[in-house]
């Protein structure tokens, strides 16, 4: 679809951004844990708001990848719920959108 060719660019380098980002968190998250007490606790503490951001990224990332799958399929800017078409508007400000507007 030529019309989304500019929008699978910026997913394609977003999707590469934020598996970067994911990886450098899975590698912060598998360190070993402190001797003392206390800075176990302060890294336990640490990874698990570093999990949170991980989840965020990681639902992102398949967001991003199942919209570049319905690029790729032809179905991308149809909307999953009525069958109409996605403003380029809704898909410019949010590209993994899977509703039009109306039904959003």
């Amino acid at each position: 679809m030529a019309e989304y060719t500019e929008l699978a660019e910026h997913l394609r380098a977003r999707l590469t951004d934020l598996v970067a980002r994911a990886e450098v968190i899975e590698d912060d998250l598998r360190h070993p844990l402190e001797q003392d007490w206390e800075d176990q606790a302060i890294d336990l503490a640490d990874d698990e708001a570093l999990a949170g951001v991980d989840d965020v990224l990681r639902n992102e990332i398949q967001q991003i990848r199942l919209a570049l799958l319905r690029i790729a399929n032809g179905s991308y800017g149809t909307c999953a719920k009525c069958g109409g078409k996605i403003q380029l508007a809704r898909l410019e400000a949010m590209p993994a959108a899977t509703r039009c507007i109306n039904c959003a």
